[in-house]
């Protein structure tokens, strides 16, 4: 059957290993260093910054309703002032400004990647490109509080952290997110059979940037040196 829930019971056996990716437990046990949530910080505002624009995007195909449209200028809304405010708070207590510092090759990968998708795919495989981003920080989010709870006073951890862990498994995302999964609900079930599969790739290849882009904060990834002597 095609719905939301296929795409993400497709998607199954790789978000289960993105719930104990070794950044996210890390960062529940306090165990992760500064220096990689610092970067995942700052590559995450970039890369919210994008979404925010594919969001708005959507926002303006034809297959909208009037309450679709702008619901999605209130998810875009969102990923600025709620998630994107976050990461400037933090940003500013490090004293540091996100656009003094380049993407990285997974961010630049991931979001060329979604706003090709956007800009030149229909309506559904627009959602459906987009969902992993509501719907994977939801469940690891919910995953890693259930840690953090099980863990108790045994873990000291930043409140940097916590701050993060408490706004991706709070309510008010939750809400979000549900009302994100049940747009794509309606486009997956209205598509047709070609539209669906290509729905379907779209959500597991942003699922897989998605780990990829923990990876990349883990690793401190950089360009390579040649490259970036280079001049613009």
């Amino acid at each position: 059957m095609q719905s939301a829930q296929a795409l993400w019971d497709k998607a199954a056996p790789l978000i289960a290993v993105t719930e104990q990716h070794p950044f996210l437990v890390a960062m529940v046990d306090g165990t992760l260093d500064m220096d990689s949530f610092q970067y995942y910080v700052i590559q995450d505002a970039w890369y919210l910054k994008d979404f925010a624009d594919c969001l708005r995007r959507l926002g303006r195909f034809h297959e909208n309703s009037e309450e679709d449209a702008a619901r999605l200028e209130a998810f875009a809304v969102g990923a600025e002032e709620a998630e994107l405010s976050l990461h400037k708070g933090f940003c500013t207590e490090w004293d540091i400004d996100f656009r003094g510092v380049d993407p990285m090759p997974h961010t630049v990968l991931y979001t060329s990647y979604m706003m090709r998708t956007v800009a030149t795919r229909c309506h559904a495989e627009g959602l459906a490109v987009l969902l992993p981003c509501f719907w994977v920080y939801m469940h690891v989010g919910k995953c890693m509080l259930q840690l953090r709870q099980d863990l108790g006073d045994s873990a000291k951890r930043s409140p940097q952290f916590d701050a993060w862990i408490d706004m991706y498994a709070g309510e008010e995302f939750e809400n979000e997110v549900k009302d994100f999964i049940a747009m794509v609900d309606v486009a997956a079930k209205n598509a047709d059979s070609e539209t669906y599969q290509k729905m379907e790739e779209h959500f597991l290849m942003s699922c897989k940037l998605e780990h990829m882009f923990w990876d990349q904060a883990q690793n401190l990834m950089k360009w390579p040196e040649m490259i970036m002597s280079l001049p613009n």
